[in-house]
């Protein structure tokens, strides 16, 4: 089991000394779509993707300038191995590859990534438009391991028909556990950020009664109530995602999406989850795949299988367009 090592009573007041974070915290969309890219083995692609940081947020403005209450929006992270081929040193101090947990088939498997895009906006064209942009300025310099447009069902729910992201922290909560402070000074302004891309056996779970569904979740699936403890087993997925640390929970901003190919049979959820240190989101990992205790795992994970894997690095905005002089 992890230890956490995470002081929330450190942080950094935010005025006009502290770097602008990255549109970490926005409100929630209708659409999104996740970039998954790897750096290519051209002789100036570091040098490219580097001259590229600069460019992200003009490109995110003269996209959504165009239709202003679309709340365009993008955050761009880089993989442990990438920081250290594009920027060297000084690197963020918790950043490291993937992780993988697992036992008895049960895995959460680490998959290629040097750079994640994270682009959100209410209408899908707007999202499309900004990727179609990011892309065509970094060229042969990355080449796309993995693309999925997301949608907002219904009254914010994940496919598998539950409200998702219930408890995330708002207002001034969601930076306090998402934005990184003054324990790594020069990445002040920085979050860090997990991706998964979750499968589901819907023919399966949709076999089962909600009475069961509920049990696993650990919710009710039309209220969206937290089930009590004296019923709610701890093998639900609510159960064990839920970390506490000296007595206090440690919460990490969530903003799954579902997605789906019904014609070919596919339904699924991109997990995407935001934390001030990868420790709340790798000890949530390591609960719902290898148990706690061992074996008491997350039942979710006989209808769902975690295809894609990969931690980042989100620096502050200054710090993404800073990156552009930074030469390993």
């Amino acid at each position: 089991m992890f230890l956490l090592l995470m002081d929330l009573s450190v942080t950094t007041p935010m005025d006009d000394q502290t770097p602008e974070p990255q549109p970490i915290c926005n409100p929630i969309t209708s659409s999104a779509i996740f970039i998954v890219a790897t750096l290519t083995s051209t002789s100036d692609s570091a040098s490219q993707v580097r001259a590229w940081c600069a460019d992200v947020a003009a490109l995110t403005r003269s996209v959504g300038k165009r239709v202003p209450s679309g709340n365009l929006s993008c955050v761009c992270g880089f993989g442990s191995t990438a920081w250290d081929t594009l920027f060297g040193s000084p690197r963020p101090a918790s950043l490291h590859g993937f992780r993988e947990f697992g036992a008895q088939g049960r895995r959460a498997v680490a998959t290629p990534g040097d750079i994640l895009l994270h682009i959100r906006a209410d209408q899908m064209d707007l999202c499309f438009e900004l990727v179609t942009q990011l892309l065509s300025a970094l060229g042969e310099a990355i080449s796309v391991v993995d693309e999925v447009q997301g949608f907002r069902y219904f009254d914010m729910r994940s496919i598998i028909g539950f409200v998702d992201g219930t408890e995330n922290p708002v207002g001034r909560k969601a930076v306090d556990f998402t934005i990184v402070g003054n324990e790594d000074p020069a990445f002040t302004g920085g979050s860090y950020v997990l991706v998964q891309k979750y499968l589901h056996n819907m023919t399966a779970w949709n076999a089962l009664s909600v009475e069961a569904q509920e049990r696993i979740i650990g919710r009710t699936k039309l209220s969206d109530i937290e089930l009590d403890d004296a019923v709610k087993p701890t093998s639900s997925h609510s159960a064990l995602t839920t970390i506490t640390q000296d007595g206090q929970e440690v919460k990490i901003l969530r903003d799954n999406m579902p997605f789906g190919r019904p014609g070919a049979g596919e339904f699924g959820t991109y997990f995407i989850g935001y934390a001030r240190s990868p420790a709340p989101l790798e000890q949530m990992l390591e609960n719902m795949f290898v148990g706690r205790p061992p074996g008491n795992y997350d039942r979710l994970l006989d209808f769902s299988t975690a295809v894609t894997g990969g931690l980042f690095f989100v620096p502050s905005s200054d710090l993404l367009e800073e990156l552009a002089d930074r030469v390993p």
